[in-house]
C-alpha cells in the first residue's frame, strides 16, 4: 500500500480523486492539492473515504517541496496545468517522489508541445532512483499503449499509425471546451505536425481533414489532422515507424465560433495593453466560457478514441488492426461526476499510478508510456471502467 498526492483539482482531478479511492489495497492515503483549497475540500466531500486536502502553489517549487516533505507521498500524479510540469518534477526530484503527469510541458508563452524538455530530466531521475512517466492520460496515454499492445500480439512490425479521437457527446452550450479552455484551444489552433518517412510534416491549422464511420453505430463526424505529443514519442520508440496521424472530431458549430474568435483575435497568447492593465486575451475568454467541470451533468452522448495500426504480422503479410474505447458521458458523471473527456484521462493516470507503486512498471529516469509492458496496464483499463475492443479491419483511410 502507498501513499499518493494528487496536484489539481479541476475535472480531471476529481476523476483521479474518485478512481484512487476506489482502490484503498493500492492508493492507502491520499492527498489532494491545488492552488484553491475549496476545490480540493469539494472534491474529497464526494468520496467514500476520506483523504487529506491541501493548498499550494505548484509554480513555487520551495512550497511544493516543503509539501512534499510534510506530507512524503511515495509518488505525485500532476493533473495541474502542463506549464506547471518542470516545477512539479523539479520538487519530486529535490523531495525524493515518483512523478507522473497526463501532458507535456507546454511554455506559458508559446504554443509549442515538445518532450524535450522533460526527456532532458531523465539522467537527474535515473541518478535519483527514481520514476518519470509521462502522458498517462488517454491521448497521449492509452493511445500509446493500445499502439505497444497491438505489437506485441498482432503487429510485431508497425508501419502506419492513425489515432482517432472522436466526442460523439453534446453539452447543449454555445461554444464550450471539454477540458481546460486554455490549453484545448492553444491545441486546436497550433499548426498540424505529423511524421511521415523519416521527418515531421507540416499543415496548416485544422486544414486537413476526413470523414470517419465511428463503430457500433455512433454515426459519423468529420476528423481533422492535429498535431499532438504522443506522436514524437511514438516516432522514437517504435522502431520501423514510417507514418504516424492524429486525428480529432470538430463540430461545425465549434468551429465556427473558433474562426470568430481567432478572427478578433480573443485566441492570442500573447499580452495586450488594455487601459493600463497587460491581458493575455486567451485567458480572459477562459474566464468567460463554461467550467469544463460544469459540463459533467450537461453532457449526453459517448466518446470513442482508438488507433488504427497497420504493417506485417509475424509471418510477414500486411495487416490492419483498429483498437478502441467507447466512454458514456451519462455514466461517467453517475460514477465520478465528471464527463467523458475527463474521466477518460483522469482513470489512466490512476491506473500509471498503480502500474509504479506495484511494481509492475520499473525503471529509474524519465518515460513515455510505450516504453512499458502494455499487457498489465491493459487488464487494468477493463477493469477500472475504460474497456476496449480489438478488430481487424481497415476503418479509416484518411
Amino acid at each position: 500500500m502507498a501513499k499518493v498526492m494528487i496536484i489539481g483539482a479541476g475535472g480531471v482531478g476529481a476523476v483521479v480523486a474518485h478512481k484512487c479511492a476506489q482502490v484503498p489495497e493500492v492508493f492507502e492515503e491520499i492527498v489532494l492539492a491545488s492552488r484553491t483549497l475549496s476545490k480540493c475540500d469539494a472534491i474529497a466531500a464526494q468520496l467514500p473515504r476520506p483523504i487529506t486536502t491541501a493548498q499550494v502553489d505548484a509554480d513555487n517549487v520551495p512550497e511544493t517541496v516543503a509539501l512534499l516533505k510534510k506530507h512524503r507521498p511515495d509518488l505525485v500524479i500532476n493533473v495541474a496545468l502542463p506549464y506547471q510540469d518542470l516545477h512539479i518534477m523539479d520538487a519530486c526530484l529535490e523531495a525524493g517522489v515518483h512523478y507522473l503527469d497526463t501532458a507535456n510541458y507546454e511554455p506559458r508563452d508559446t504554443a509549442k508541445f515538445e518532450y524535450h524538455w522533460q526527456w532532458a530530466y531523465h539522467d537527474d531521475f535515473k541518478k535519483a532512483g527514481l520514476t518519470a512517466l509521462l502522458g498517462s492520460g488517454f491521448d497521449p496515454g492509452v493511445t500509446s499503449v493500445f499502439c505497444t499492445y497491438l505489437q506485441k500480439h498482432y503487429v510485431p512490425e508497425i508501419h502506419e499509425i492513425d489515432i482517432i479521437d472522436c466526442n460523439a457527446g453534446n453539452h447543449g452550450q454555445p461554444f464550450a471546451t471539454n477540458f481546460n479552455p486554455e490549453i484545448n484551444i492553444r491545441e486546436v489552433t497550433a499548426k498540424g505536425r505529423y511524421w511521415q518517412e523519416g521527418e515531421w510534416k507540416e499543415t496548416d491549422p485544422l486544414s486537413v481533414k476526413a470523414p470517419f464511420t465511428l463503430p457500433e453505430d455512433l454515426g459519423s463526424m468529420n476528423v481533422y489532422l492535429m498535431y499532438h505529443e504522443e506522436l514524437e514519442s511514438l516516432a522514437k520508440h517504435i522502431k520501423g515507424l514510417k507514418r504516424a496521424r492524429f486525428w480529432m472530431s470538430f463540430s461545425d458549430n465549434y468551429l465556427k465560433h473558433l474562426e470568430v474568435l481567432e478572427n478578433v483575435g480573443m485566441t492570442r497568447i500573447d499580452p495586450v495593453n488594455y487601459k493600463g492593465v497587460d491581458i493575455v486575451p486567451l485567458q480572459f475568454l477562459k474566464a468567460l466560457l463554461p467550467d469544463p467541470a460544469s459540463l459533467g451533468p450537461l453532457t449526453k452522448g459517448k466518446t470513442c478514441i482508438g488507433c488504427q495500426v497497420k504493417g506485417l504480422d509475424a509471418e510477414g503479410k500486411p495487416v490492419t488492426y483498429y483498437i478502441y474505447n467507447i466512454c458514456d458521458h451519462e455514466a461517467c458523471y453517475r460514477e465520478v461526476k465528471s464527463q467523458a473527456i475527463s474521466y477518460t484521462t483522469g482513470v489512466p493516470a490512476m491506473i500509471g499510478a498503480k502500474m509504479i507503486l506495484t511494481g509492475r512498471w520499473q525503471g529509474a529516469g524519465v518515460f513515455n508510456m510505450e516504453q512499458f509492458d502494455p499487457d498489465p496496464f491493459m487488464d487494468a483499463l477493463n477493469r477500472h471502467g475504460l474497456p476496449w475492443t480489438v478488430v481487424n479491419k481497415e476503418v479509416f483511410n484518411g
